[in-house]
């Protein structure tokens, strides 16, 4: 059985040896982000210099504007965003280059794709690295979603491996050094499937800003903006990738999706949509005791409060829109999978999906889908002992109340007492 992981120094955190050196190293080299700094970075990286439409220069600005005036921010995790969005500088230029010398790529056709929607910690990841392990679908692993294209005149390492991967191999062991929980919690391996919406990230786009910084204001202006314009980037990025190499059918998968299923309706029309579904409160739990843990490296104090407050709030926003939503999705193109229900039979859930989809199950298929479990088993980092009174003063009874409109819409099974 795995071992229980009890965090029971959530709220007063007893740093290692190697947090204290990250976060002393950190203090000794602070950063300031400005549009030019960056922007040099990425033209100095990639000897590129068109960045296309000027649009995103705004969204990047105001990502600035509050992480510069956050000062409960760590200078270590000032490096993290910085090599974050000097990437992704560099990836919106290598896009917009390829496009112009390949404008064929345009007429590539991202068609009938199964897209995962749902909470955040509700079973999407562990669900579309099942969907993935089907070869005859196209998905996007971590390495290949952190830098799409390769950087020009860069080779292969002498080893064979691309140093894309390697870069990203290497992010995940400094990690695992910093937060080692988080293994336990949300592994980041090269090979594991991510979201697409890193593909957003060169729009300086999505909502998975949210997740590395805190940024209300940012948060505001994503609820104000019709997101229309960013999931076409996303499109037109996942037709660069499919032109690179098949398959041409995609697994896809993002929370935030739930929270614009009129928008994923209009861009992928033909799609087939998974949405799952959780108790709200066991989400919340295991959300906010993520972030928790990674604020001891990331923040200079834990706030446990403050994060309670804004992932329920956040978790209800993408609830709600869910609930008003739904109906954008006909039956034929969607199914709800329910967590209790995934949890107990999950190449069920992935055979019910795939029929919905047009993907009869074959021998060879489970034989993929197979390995792929025996290979990942669930929990082998351990388990995390979760305890939402103690770390953060909140009664799940209480907290589930405000969730009572989503259980009264779905079937959803109460978990946490």
């Amino acid at each position: 059985m795995p071992n229980d992981i009890i965090i029971d120094d959530l709220r007063h955190p007893v740093l290692s040896e190697t947090q204290k050196a990250g976060q002393a190293w950190g203090d000794a080299n602070p950063i300031t982000f400005t549009e030019q700094a960056v922007l040099d970075v990425a033209r100095q990286r990639t000897g590129l210099t068109d960045f296309g439409p000027d649009d995103f220069r705004e969204r990047m600005n105001m990502l600035f504007t509050e992480w510069n005036a956050d000062r409960g921010m760590s200078n270590i995790h000032r490096h993290t965003l910085w090599s974050y969005v000097t990437r992704y500088a560099a990836n919106r230029l290598l896009f917009r280059d390829i496009l112009k010398r390949h404008p064929e790529i345009h007429d590539e056709v991202i068609e009938k794709p199964i897209i995962v929607a749902g909470l955040p910690r509700s079973g999407t990841t562990h669900l579309v690295n099942i969907l993935a392990a089907d070869q005859r679908l196209r998905s996007l692993p971590l390495w290949e979603s952190y830098e799409p294209l390769p950087i020009p005149g860069e080779a292969m390492l002498p080893n064979g491996v691309d140093p894309r991967y390697q870069r990203c191999a290497d992010a995940w062991d400094q990690l695992r050094a910093s937060v080692p929980l988080l293994a336990a919690m949300h592994p980041m391996e090269p090979d594991h499937i991510h979201e697409e919406l890193e593909l957003m990230g060169p729009d300086f786009a999505s909502y998975n800003f949210e997740w590395i910084s805190k940024i209300p204001k940012w948060r505001d202006h994503y609820y104000a903006t019709d997101q229309t314009p960013h999931y076409e980037y996303l499109k037109t990025a996942l037709k660069v990738l499919q032109w690179i190499r098949g398959p041409k059918r995609w697994v896809l998968k993002c929370p935030q999706h739930m929270e614009q299923l009129p928008v994923l309706k209009k861009v992928f029309p033909d799609a087939t949509v998974v949405i799952t579904h959780r108790d709200p409160v066991a989400v919340v739990q295991s959300a906010v005791t993520m972030t928790g843990y990674t604020q001891r490296f990331y923040r200079n104090s834990v706030e446990p409060e403050a994060l309670l407050a804004y992932w329920s709030d956040r978790i209800e926003h993408l609830l709600r829109a869910c609930v008003q939503d739904r109906a954008v999705w006909p039956e034929g193109q969607s199914v709800d999978v329910y967590f209790d229900r995934f949890m107990a039979d999950d190449m069920g859930t992935v055979e019910g999906i795939e029929a919905k989809a047009g993907l009869p199950m074959t021998p060879a298929v489970r034989a993929q889908i197979d390995q792929f479990l025996n290979e990942h088993q669930r929990g082998k980092e351990g388990r995390v002992i979760y305890n939402l009174k103690r770390d953060f003063g909140a009664d799940p009874a209480e907290l589930r109340k405000r969730f009572q409109f989503y259980f009264d819409a779905f079937p959803v099974k109460a978990e946490v007492k």
